[in-house]
Order: structure tokens, then sequence, then C-alpha cells
């Protein structure tokens, strides 16, 4: 088992990590009936894309004996409806301008193919920007 998830009222849930215990709490958005005040289940959606990215994208740095300690990623979600769903998910990226243009090519594609990307439905317009500075 990976987690463990009680609903505690409010339209609030609380995931409790197996393995290491740590918690992570959920909201339902303001739009939505919610009050806002922790990240909604479709922004962790968003969320766990952008950490995937980083994650994979830093394994493979290591491998290239590449620095990419303090790149960050910025998420925006739209939402759309019939049915209310994630529809589009921005994500800027941005990396020190470490190693070589193929260092840097290499650590986009991985971030582009990361497991959680591949996860997401295909209808899922997702769109990645780079910035190397």
């Amino acid at each position: 088992m990976t987690a463990s998830i009680t609903y505690t009222g409010n339209l609030r849930c609380e995931a409790e990590h197996i393995q290491s215990k740590t918690i992570i709490e959920s909201d339902a958005p303001t739009d939505n009936r919610g009050k806002g005040e922790k990240f909604s289940p479709t922004d962790l959606l968003c969320v766990s894309l952008a950490t995937c990215m980083l994650t994979t994208m830093a394994i493979k740095s290591d491998d290239l004996g590449v620095d990419i300690i303090n790149s960050k990623a910025s998420v925006t979600k739209h939402m759309i409806d019939n049915p209310r769903r994630v529809g589009k998910i921005e994500i800027e990226v941005t990396l020190p301008a470490n190693g070589s243009e193929r260092d840097q090519k290499i650590l986009e594609n991985t971030g582009n193919n990361c497991p959680v990307m591949k996860s997401v439905h295909p209808d899922i317009d997702v769109i990645i920007n780079y910035k190397w500075r």
C-alpha cells in the first residue's frame, strides 16, 4: 500500500504516506464548494507532474554530471467543464545553464517523458517551457 486516505469532513482529505508517515491534506477549490485553503486534488495532479519532471531530470543530471540544484517549476492549472476536469497544464521549468546544449536537450527530453507525464490523459493539453539561466 502506498497511502491511506481519510475523508475528514468539510470537503477535506488527509493522505498519509505509509512508508514515511508524512501527511498531505487536500481541500476542495473555492469554485467547487471548498475553502481553497489547501491543495485541491486537481492541484496535486499538476504538482505531481512538475515534481516528477524535476525528480527524473535530477536523476539524469547526476548521470550527466550536471548540477541542477535550485531548479524550479511553476504550474498553472486550467479547468474546463463538461465534464469538469483539468483541461490544460502549463509548466515553466527554470534551470541553471550548466552543462552543454546536448545535456540540456537530454534533460528536457527526460522531463517530457517522466512517469507522471506518461500517465496524464492525452486529452489534457500540457505546455512546457524550459528556461536555462
